[in-house]
């Protein structure tokens, strides 16, 4: 035991991830950190394959909520012990070091309440290749989310907005940020969104946008973080510019090009399912 050491809860949301569930969870178990100081919960929504079935290898602690991935994140936090939460989907890979590298920099610094962990899009074919240069430009910005978290300060604010679907990201780190400090660790998170299929791609951005205007409407057209979210100006230019990110746009072209399309095509969804 290394009673030494604070508690990390590890919230897993899964539905229907027979296939991706096990990596995830033997990913967690991989962690150079002490796997006696964290707990492992997985918070399933109804599955009708193996997920539960693998999961319960894993851990005890398997539970069922829905109806989104909002309320299993935050059913999950409230089940949890741990001085720190961290909330994965069913679809991705720690790095070995990541829990180790985030519990050692909010220790040491003291100052910052929840971190972000820099995420790489998993595949090998063209378009997914495209996603991954895309999700590059996106940590610790407006776009991203803080995915390790104090879990006092996490249930202070209410956790995630269980009204919103898509847009919750966004509400939690925001209420996060007012909260106090946050900072990004090296070690990755891998996501492995399936190789990149276009229908079921803008299905999903669609599905997203009906929550825009509740978003919105709740922190105002006006706020800072808003205007660069729903913006053209940031989403389509500063975000990919800023910090000399613009260099990546230069070495890449054929990418960037590609990247644009892509952004193009959900802008599009945007003006119609508005």
């Amino acid at each position: 035991m290394t009673p030494s050491l604070p508690i990390v809860s590890v919230v897993i949301a899964a539905k229907n991830e027979e296939k991706n569930i096990g990596n995830c969870l033997d990913s967690v178990l991989k962690q150079t950190y002490p796997s006696d100081r964290m707990e492992i919960i997985v918070v399933d929504n109804d599955s009708t394959d193996n997920t539960k079935k693998i999961a319960e290898k894993y851990t005890e602690k398997v539970f069922n909520r829905g109806p989104e991935r909002s309320a299993q994140r935050n059913f999950g936090a409230r089940q949890g012990r741990g001085k720190y939460y961290l909330y994965l989907d069913a679809d991705m890979t720690l790095s070995p070091n990541a829990v180790a590298e985030c519990v050692e920099k909010m220790e040491k610094d003291g100052d910052s309440i929840a971190l972000y962990i820099p995420e790489i899009v998993v595949g090998e074919k063209f378009w997914t290749k495209v996603r991954r240069f895309e999700r590059s430009f996106y940590n610790a910005t407006a776009i991203d989310c803080v995915r390790f978290v104090r879990m006092d300060d996490f249930l202070a604010v209410g956790g995630f907005d269980e009204t919103m679907s898509g847009p919750e990201d966004w509400d939690l780190d925001k209420k996060i940020r007012q909260r106090g400090m946050t900072d990004i660790i090296k070690s990755p998170v891998y996501h492995n969104e399936g190789e990149f299929e276009l229908k079921k791609y803008l299905a999903k951005k669609g599905y997203y946008i009906k929550s825009f205007d509740q978003y919105v409407a709740k922190w105002g057209p006006g706020d800072p973080d808003v205007k660069k979210q729903m913006g053209f100006y940031y989403r389509f230019l500063r975000v990919f510019l800023e910090k000399g990110k613009w260099k990546k746009i230069v070495r890449h072209p054929i990418l960037a090009a590609a990247m644009y399309f892509l952004r193009g095509l959900v802008g599009v969804t945007f003006l119609i399912k508005k």
